[in-house]
């Protein structure tokens, strides 16, 4: 009769014994002697393979032959309790069918240890690595905890376009999308590319953030969040950069700047408890394989509340440690955008706890952030994270027609492309506020991993569109 897969989640959690059950998966490992051979089994469910027993009686040596590292396996046979180390119960195969095979001549996943670099380099079949298998569990996870979150806040679940006429961030860093024939482009007289005949009849580009479609949303339902993927442009070739990742950005109608602070910090602890309570297992693999100090890490941030820290404050704590002598690769002083360096000094070594920076200048924020009564600072912030840096960006946003309207003219942004989003304030303004939140940051962060191309199933990188 058939017999029902189990998965080898659920298989390895079984405590009724001596039951025929199925299981299948990709054979990581196996060992023996001519009497017996043990497999090791993993489908995927769990960090955790389940062993195989084989006894050299019950099959051919052209089958077990063929039983390499790689090779996908239907096993089909008797759970028992495990006499062996590491494992709880294991399975006496009594029938194994072999889906595919893998030439142990050819398969780059043989047991040992593998580089990161390398395998970037084959990234089709990195997820069938412990350590990968670990970190794209736990993203399924986050991305569960995101719409939990938003949900139970009476959030909505609001879809912005990836392909877009506007630069949200007034960079210019976009990718452009179009149907033209790149070879024979139609020009004006002055040299400037004619758009009529593209698809939508203007330069187009993939999206940099969903921030300002998502305010509009937030205008009519109150609470909003975004969740997909952005784009830049940036020739950064950095631990920290892609140019093709997932952003979420909630917006809020009547938050206010503290409000702001509150729910991101709220937000970013919830996501971190829901990896400790559901995915404990791969974490403390990584604890063990990648980075020793994570799960305390991830429990020190619960525990504790962020520091609320002006920028002024904070660049005056940044020069008072040079002149005591550390030591920073970018200078320090009022009007810098923060770097890295900076970041991760005020979180790890002067507060040793995360920190929301606030008050930004004007000058080194985007035109949309409300500016505070002093004409010079904005009422932006920025969660700094140990390790990381900024994890999340985020800001009151401007209301007021006149100021949005000045600023805009002021950075020279083209006002064919704004109408619709000063249109906010003119019909029924109101105080708003939202924040921007790099899922891949976040990842970084709940899984220890070091570089921001090992927490993403197919980076895209400056010269990098494999796979």
């Amino acid at each position: 009769m058939d017999i029902r897969r189990t998965k080898i989640a659920d298989a390895i959690k079984m405590t009724t014994y001596d039951v025929t059950v199925n299981v299948k998966g990709w054979v990581r490992t196996k060992r023996g002697n001519k009497n017996v051979s043990f497999i090791a089994l993993n489908d995927g469910s769990t960090i955790n393979n389940i062993q195989i027993v084989a006894d050299a009686d019950k099959f051919s040596d052209e089958l077990l032959k063929d039983v390499t590292t790689g090779a996908c396996l239907s096993v089909t046979g008797t759970l028992v309790k495990s006499m062996g180390a590491g494992q709880s119960v294991e399975i006496q195969a009594s029938e194994i069918l072999i889906y595919g095979k893998a030439d142990p001549n050819e398969y780059p996943l043989q047991k040992k240890g593998h580089s990161f670099e390398y395998l970037r380099e084959i990234a089709h079949l990195r997820p069938r690595t412990n350590t990968f298998g670990a970190v794209f569990r736990i993203r399924h996870n986050m991305a569960m905890a995101i719409h939990s979150f938003f949900h139970q806040k009476g959030f909505y679940y609001f879809h912005t376009p990836i392909i877009t006429a506007s630069d949200c961030e007034g960079a210019g860093q976009m990718f452009q999308v179009t149907t033209k024939n790149l070879y024979d482009l139609k020009k004006d007289e002055s040299g400037s590319i004619i758009y009529d005949d593209d698809f939508f009849g203007k330069m187009a580009s993939l999206t940099v953030s969903g921030q300002l479609e998502g305010e509009l949303g937030a205008t009519a339902l109150g609470a909003i969040y975004t969740f997909g993927p952005t784009f830049r442009a940036e020739n950064s070739n950095t631990p920290r950069h892609l140019a093709e990742f997932w952003m979420i950005e909630p917006e809020m109608a009547f938050y206010d700047i503290k409000d702001n602070m509150d729910i991101a910090e709220e937000f970013i602890k919830y996501c971190v408890k829901w990896a400790l309570d559901n995915c404990m297992e791969d974490l403390e693999f990584l604890n063990k394989m990648i980075d020793k100090t994570l799960i305390e890490r991830l429990k020190s941030v619960i525990d504790c509340e962020f520091v609320r820290l002006p920028y002024t404050e904070g660049i005056k704590i940044l020069e008072d440690a040079v002149a005591k002598g550390h030591k920073f690769e970018f200078p320090v002083f009022w009007g810098c955008d923060l770097a890295s360096e900076h970041e991760r000094f005020l979180v790890e070594q002067h507060f040793k706890r995360p920190v929301i920076l606030t008050d930004y200048p004007k000058e080194i924020k985007a035109f949309y952030m409300k500016q505070n009564e002093d004409g010079k600072t904005v009422r932006a912030m920025d969660v700094l994270f140990p390790t990381i840096g900024e994890i999340i960006g985020g800001s009151e946003r401007e209301e007021n027609y006149d100021k949005l309207l000045k600023r805009i003219q002021e950075l020279n942004i083209p006002m064919k492309d704004m109408w619709w989003y000063l249109d906010t304030r003119k019909f029924g303004s109101c105080p708003h506020s939202g924040f921007g939140l790099g899922f891949e940051r976040l990842l970084l962060f709940v899984t220890g991993m070091q570089n921001i191309r090992d927490v993403i199933p197919f980076p895209r990188t400056p010269k990098t569109a494999e796979f």
